[in-house]
């Protein structure tokens, strides 16, 4: 149980982690990044992806673990439930930023946020399944205790009965 309630914390540390990564390589493209001569832009964008995923735990993290915890008890071990919950966690995300917009501004909506919030979703999903999700579906075993009187029996055959 508390093996399992790390590997979700650490699995949901690192796909926040990699929202971080996302959204901010749709500010600093990776060439811009490159043709930096010092790495200023590259301490930058880090320092920057490390604001984000901190920003996007700290208001969505509780939702994050709602649907992680879901996925473990259910034993969901299919890549697509984590990209789909991700997906729709920062549509939220993206629909509450354009509902707190002020009236006459210029909004959100545009297909390269879109875009960048709905990639993020499908990175942020696919690396909590990489690293904790597909875990899911694995039962926990106990060891089966073996003594003379009870042999082993073999893994595809049930076993024996015992009459009373």
């Amino acid at each position: 149980m508390i093996g399992r309630s790390l590997r979700v914390i650490f699995g949901c540390a690192l796909a926040y982690l990699a929202v971080g990564l996302t959204l901010v390589s749709f500010i600093y493209t990776p060439l811009e990044m490159a043709s930096a001569p010092t790495g200023d832009r590259a301490s930058e964008a880090g320092l920057l992806s490390l604001a984000v995923a901190t920003h996007s735990a700290r208001y969505t993290g509780w939702l994050a673990l709602i649907f992680m915890g879901l996925g473990e008890w259910r034993r969901i071990g299919s890549w697509m439930y984590y990209v789909l919950v991700a997906i729709a966690i920062t549509a939220i995300g993206f629909l509450a930023q354009f509902w707190a917009e002020a009236q006459g501004e210029a909004s959100i909506i545009n297909n390269y946020a879109a875009t960048a919030f709905l990639l993020t979703g499908f990175v942020a999903g696919l690396v909590y399944w990489l690293f904790a999700g597909r875990y899911a579906g694995r039962r926990d075993r106990e060891p089966e205790i073996i003594s003379p009187a009870r042999p082993a029996t073999p893994p595809n055959e049930p076993s024996p009965r015992v009459a009373t």
